[in-house]
C-alpha cells in the first residue's frame, strides 16, 4: 500500500466497493477521505512562523510593521519558511501583490509554508453560507499565486437553533466543496482543531473521518485542545497531520481559569516523529513578551527539541 497516492486507494476501494455490492449485494462501506498519512524514508521537520505571532505590529497595535517586514525577519530568524496568514493581506488583495510577495520570499530563500483564513461552515444555506465558502475558494486562488500549498481552515461551531450533528454535517459538506475546489489548485485544506466543533479531539476526529477528499489534512496546533491529557488528543490526530502549529504554552483542562503551562517540546517532537512526519513546524506565539524578541529564542529551542 506504501506505494499508493491517496486518491488512488480511494479510487480503487471506491471500485472494489461498488463491484462487491454489485455482485454479491452487499452494502457498500463508507469511505473516509483520510487514512493516517503513510511517508518514505526518516521524519524531517523545517521549520517556520506564523505571521499571527507578528498581529499587533501588523495591526498597528505596537509600532506598525508590514508583511515584507515580518518575512524578512523570518528570513533573519533562520526560517526556512514563513506563514502569511491572510488577515494581514489588504482585504481586497490584487494578484500582483501576492506575485509581489512570493518574490520577495523566493529572493530571501523562504518558502511560503501556507496560509491561514477565518471561516465558519456551520452556517445553513443561505447568502451567509455563500459568502464563507466564497472567502475559502478566493483564499485558494490566492494561495496558489503565493505558491502555498496548505491554508489552515477551521470548522465553525453549532448556531443557534443548530444541534451538534446538524453543524457536523454543514461543515462536512462545506469542506468537502471546498477541497473538491482546492484540487483543482493544488492547495492543501487543513482543518485545525481550534474550539468550536474541534474543540475535543473527540469532536475532531468525527469530522477528519466525516470529509471525503485527498485535498484535505489536519493542521494540529499543539495549544489548542483543552483537556486533561492535551498530548494524548495530539497524539491522536498526529498521523493525519499536514501542517504542524506549535504554541509555547498549553492549558490543562477546559477552565479558563485553569494557569497555562509551558510546552514540552521535546515530547512534541517525540509525537510528531513517531508519526513520521515530515514537513514544517510552525511557531505560532501568543504570549506577552516582544515576538521579534521571543521568537528567534523559540524557534532556536524548536530547532533543539526536534533535532
Amino acid at each position: 500500500m506504501a506505494g499508493f497516492s491517496r486518491r488512488s486507494f480511494l479510487s480503487t476501494t471506491a471500485a472494489l466497493a461498488t463491484g462487491r455490492a454489485l455482485f454479491q449485494s452487499e452494502p457498500t462501506p463508507r469511505l473516509y477521505a483520510i487514512e493516517p498519512l503513510k511517508r518514505p524514508g526518516k521524519p524531517q521537520f523545517k521549520f517556520s512562523l506564523a505571521a499571527y505571532s507578528y498581529r499587533e505590529y501588523l495591526t498597528g497595535k505596537k509600532d506598525k510593521l508590514t508583511l515584507e517586514d515580518f518575512i524578512t525577519d523570518c528570513a533573519k530568524f533562520g526560517c526556512e519558511g514563513t506563514e502569511l496568514t491572510s488577515y494581514y493581506f489588504p482585504a481586497d488583495v490584487k494578484p500582483d501583490y501576492l506575485r509581489s510577495v512570493k518574490k520577495l520570499c523566493f529572493e530571501l530563500g523562504l518558502d511560503v509554508s501556507g496560509t491561514a483564513i477565518r471561516d465558519d461552515l456551520c452556517l445553513p444555506p443561505g447568502p451567509a453560507r455563500d459568502k464563507e465558502i466564497a472567502h475559502v475558494k478566493q483564499w485558494i486562488e490566492n494561495a496558489e499565486i503565493l505558491g502555498a500549498p496548505v491554508i489552515r481552515i477551521f470548522s465553525g461551531n453549532a448556531q443557534k437553533g443548530q444541534t451538534v450533528e446538524e453543524a457536523q454535517k454543514l461543515a462536512i459538506a462545506g469542506m468537502e466543496e471546498c477541497c473538491d475546489y482546492a484540487g483543482k489548485h493544488g492547495v492543501i485544506l487543513a482543518l485545525e482543531n481550534h474550539g468550536g466543533l474541534t474543540q475535543t479531539v473527540d469532536g475532531m476526529m468525527q469530522l477528519v473521518e466525516g470529509v471525503k477528499s485527498p485535498w484535505f489534512a489536519v493542521n494540529l496546533d499543539s495549544g489548542n485542545f483543552w483537556s486533561s491529557d492535551p498530548y494524548a488528543d495530539l497524539a491522536r490526530i498526529a498521523p493525519y497531520a499536514m501542517n504542524v502549529q506549535i504554541k509555547v504554552a498549553i492549558r490543562r483542562g477546559l477552565d479558563k481559569g485553569v494557569p497555562k503551562e509551558e510546552s514540552d517540546f521535546k515530547k512534541l517532537a517525540k509525537m510528531m516523529r513517531d508519526a513520521n512526519y515530515r514537513g514544517y513546524v510552525v511557531l505560532e506565539y501568543e504570549e506577552g513578551d516582544d515576538p521579534r524578541e521571543a521568537c528567534p529564542r523559540y524557534l532556536k529551542e524548536l530547532r533543539a527539541a526536534f533535532a
